[in-house]
């Protein structure tokens, strides 16, 4: 992505301390675009945003941060997305604190490709790892960009199933895009950052501080088309992302569990108002109804995922066929040959029948 003209003035603006994303947006609104904003006599700038604020705006201290701002979206796979860039995220366009500038390292495309929230305890059981993972695992190959937190547990199971996806995964970080919090996932961030995407709004060298963790859970939702939370005790984090996404107008999913765990606690609290219980991927897919997964296919680096389908509808021919039989045909796994089938099920090219048994549909012939 080339770098906007004007991105040191989002930066300055951004980095301004004192000036928080709803007074930066109130300025664009006034003045247009930073760059215009700079331009502004001192009178009506100090008229805007007070004097204290407008000699921050103009110190020392802003203008090294710009700079090492910019020295850092120099390098390989970094990025300084701004609201007037193309890349940025356009859910986020839709929730009502959008962050003004987001920091990215890795593949800036996913910011704009279709995705589920996949959240949870830090102190998750074992089950409830495997299930973060397979969930993601299963939903990332339907086409779903995994988005979670980075956190030990549940996010960290759920980063490593969606990088093992054909969609992969976001990170959203809630540090400044420079530091690794926790530090016993900087493998998994490196490896986010290699082949998924770190996000953050938080400028460079923002420590781990308690109160941004809650303020960064409305960006994981935001992100996504839904949210599912796989395990959470009553007070957990995960609650709160939960809320963002109902509040956002997010689907909300939670896996239930035993009645006698209390990472099941905050589940079952979800689902008394009004989460949908979840027991498969499946169960998330038939609610994102909008989802098609083949405009992932369209736009996402997997350029072959329409020639699969049609390599399946090529073999399947037009009688009722099992999974282990288009296994023998195609030659790929039965998991392989399950994620195409639910790919052609989404777009109305397949319908699954009893028995395990699927068949093709015909598009209908208009006179």
């Amino acid at each position: 992505m080339t770098p906007d003209p004007g991105l040191a003035s989002w930066l300055q603006l951004s980095l301004t301390p004192g000036l928080g994303p709803a007074t930066i947006r109130g300025l664009l609104k006034q003045f247009g675009l930073p760059r215009a904003l700079l331009e502004q006599p001192s009178s009506e700038l100090a008229r805007a945003i007070g004097q204290p604020a407008l000699e921050a705006f103009r110190s020392t201290r802003v203008k090294d941060a710009v700079d090492r701002a910019l020295h850092w979206a120099s390098e390989k796979d970094h990025f300084v997305v701004t609201l007037a860039d193309d890349a940025y995220p356009r859910f986020l366009l839709e929730i009502s604190d959008p962050p003004p500038v987001l920091y990215a390292h890795g593949r800036i495309d996913l910011l704009n490709l279709p995705a589920v929230a996949v959240v949870g305890s830090r102190n998750a059981s074992a089950q409830g790892s495997r299930n973060a993972e397979g969930f993601a695992l299963s939903l990332g190959n339907a086409g779903l960009t995994i988005v979670s937190g980075l956190a030990l547990g549940i996010d960290a199971a759920a980063h490593r199933g969606g990088l093992e996806s054909r969609a992969s995964t976001i990170a959203v970080l809630g540090t400044g895009i420079d530091i690794v919090y926790p530090t016993r996932n900087a493998e998994l961030a490196a490896a986010i950052a290699a082949r998924g995407l770190l996000l953050s709004e938080f400028p460079l060298g923002t420590a781990a501080i308690a109160h941004n963790f809650p303020r960064r859970n409305r960006l994981i939702s935001g992100l996504a088309r839904g949210c599912l939370v796989v395990e959470a005790a009553v007070e957990s984090g995960s609650l709160i992302t939960a809320r963002c996404a109902a509040d956002q107008g997010r689907e909300v999913f939670a896996i239930p569990g035993s009645i006698h765990s209390p990472l099941s606690k905050g589940c079952h609290a979800l689902i008394k108002s009004g989460a949908k219980l979840v027991e498969s991927a499946d169960d998330v897919l038939a609610e994102l109804s909008g989802f098609r997964a083949s405009g992932f296919a369209d736009a996402a680096a997997n350029p072959k995922a329409g020639e699969a389908d049609s390599g399946i509808l090529g073999i399947m021919g037009h009688d009722p066929v099992d999974v282990d039989s288009l296994c023998t045909r195609a030659g790929l796994s039965a998991e392989q040959v399950a994620s195409e089938l639910l790919r052609l099920e989404l777009d109305g090219r397949v319908t699954a029948l009893p028995g395990g048994l699927y068949q093709r549909l015909e598009k209908a012939h208009r006179g």
